[in-house]
């Protein structure tokens, strides 16, 4: 009988671990928690959030493991179709998961519960839906109390929206930096000055910051306050109208406006579209990465065929554009974020483990890597041989686009520098993949000079 190991991203909670056996995900939730557990449940949130899409099901396991005498229950989870993290997140997916966190604590209110944390990395997407995944975020409400999670949430909510949408979208980057949210006091020195016209951002995060350092070290007499629960109410009413108030400004970057603008005829962009879907149905994805995906065109077209896509490019404004033409859609099998492949999100948190890279959250059954390789060769000076690699470690089959020299956007690449970039050929590029992948199918795109590559990872790989 084995004993269960929390989970690198599961020691925290001294209430609980979530531990994997078997392939399957497991939560132990231990006696010191049974009172709210049973509040949870007997209550009625649990089904309602359940059935609001707001919290991941369970269901419980007699899963033969060493139970100690601190065990109340072991409970068999939902599996989230991949994990993401806030600092990959678009600025609606951020503004999504905060408003689905405050409508939680509603309804746990209405419950006689609270949340006890208001984490961002308690929340995943089930495609373009945000839900809990913490069942023991949850507590028995002490009236009077006030919320114990409100910091918590300007920190890993507020602040970064309010810097992504007065300052600039890549700050999102800056929760990488801070793994328990932005420091309030950081927000407000790099927010302009027009922010304090909004009253709730005045509230939440410049007096909040202030009270913060103020009374920082007194908690005892925090805690003996009164807060009624009409108060809390207002808190967290207060708090949706911050969220809702903030919006992104007009703007356009560099990519996207990609598809408008790219050296494809229509009967070319009709061609890759055709050959990209009939080497998706080949290869039969259950899992698909889009590299590069811009603003999403092949990742509908994989998400179309059944396939769970992970959407990826390091352009915010892309990935904002691609979530809410998916939320637009109601896709769940689309999840864009935000990942530069020049550094991929690396493993971060406790000991370097408690936040995975994007290479240990793969590998994925079809990787796309269209109009792609000509950036990462030209423009990042990566050799074709270290891109190879790296795909070999993230997919099982690619469906891979080279683009020539003659081509347009490669000559805007070479425009203002040198080229140094003799190895820059096919048969070289065929070459060095033929190293990592076998090379199944090659479809050239007519007159504009590129070709598709359906590519299978070798075994010796594998």
């Amino acid at each position: 009988m084995t004993t269960p190991q929390p989970l690198s991203s599961s020691f925290r909670d001294p209430n609980g671990f979530v531990f994997e056996e078997g392939g399957h995900l497991y939560r132990k939730v231990r006696v010191s928690y049974s009172e709210n557990y049973k509040q949870l449940i007997h209550s009625g949130l649990y089904v309602t959030l359940v059935g609001k899409g707001l919290l991941v099901a369970h269901e419980d396991s007699d899963i033969e493991v060493n139970r100690t005498g601190s065990t109340f229950k072991i409970l068999k989870p939902a599996r989230v179709p991949f994990i993401s993290y806030p600092y990959e997140w678009s600025f609606s997916q951020l503004k999504s998961a905060a408003l689905a966190t405050l409508q939680i604590q509603k309804y746990s209110i209405e419950s006689g519960m609270t949340l006890k944390d208001a984490s961002a990395y308690n929340i995943q997407f089930f495609g373009i839906t945000p839900s809990l995944i913490d069942t023991l975020s949850f507590e028995i409400y002490e009236p009077g109390t006030p919320w114990s999670a409100y910091r918590q949430f300007c920190q890993h909510f507020l602040a970064p929206l309010a810097l992504m949408a007065y300052v600039d979208l890549r700050l999102s980057a800056l929760i990488q930096n801070h793994i328990d949210g932005i420091p309030l006091d950081l927000a407000c020195k790099l927010l302009p000055r027009r922010a304090m016209l909004n009253a709730n951002l005045l509230m939440h995060l410049y007096l909040h910051s202030s009270m913060q350092n103020k009374f920082e070290g007194t908690a005892e007499n925090d805690k003996k306050r009164l807060f009624p629960r009409k108060a809390l109410l207002g808190l967290i009413d207060s708090l949706e109208a911050a969220i809702l108030s903030i919006h992104l400004p007009r703007c356009q970057s560099n990519w996207s406006a990609y598809y408008d603008c790219n050296s494809y005829s229509a009967e070319t962009t009709e061609k890759k579209l055709v050959t990209v879907r009939d080497m998706l149905i080949k290869t039969k994805p259950k899992t698909v990465f889009d590299f590069g995906a811009n603003c999403g065109r092949y990742s509908r077209v994989a998400a179309d065929l059944g396939a769970m896509t992970v959407s990826l490019d390091m352009d915010p404004l892309c990935v904002q554009k691609n979530f809410l033409d998916a939320a637009s859609h109601h896709d769940n099998r689309i999840l864009p974020l935000v990942i530069d492949l020049t550094a991929p999100t690396p493993s971060i948190g406790w000991s370097n483990n408690e936040r995975s890279s994007l290479i240990e959250r793969g590998p994925c059954d079809t990787g796309l890597a269209l109009a792609l390789v000509h950036h990462l060769a030209i423009a990042n000076n990566v050799p074709f041989a270290r891109i190879a690699e790296f795909f070999s470690l993230l997919c099982k089959n690619l469906i891979i686009e080279f683009v020539p020299k003659s081509d347009v956007q490669v000559k805007r690449l070479l425009a203002s520098r040198k080229d140094i970039f003799k190895a820059y050929t096919q048969d070289h590029f065929e070459e060095e993949f033929h190293k990592f992948f076998e090379i199944v199918e090659v479809k050239p795109l007519e007159a504009s000079g590129r070709v598709i590559y359906l590519m299978k990872l070798r075994e010796t790989q594998q």
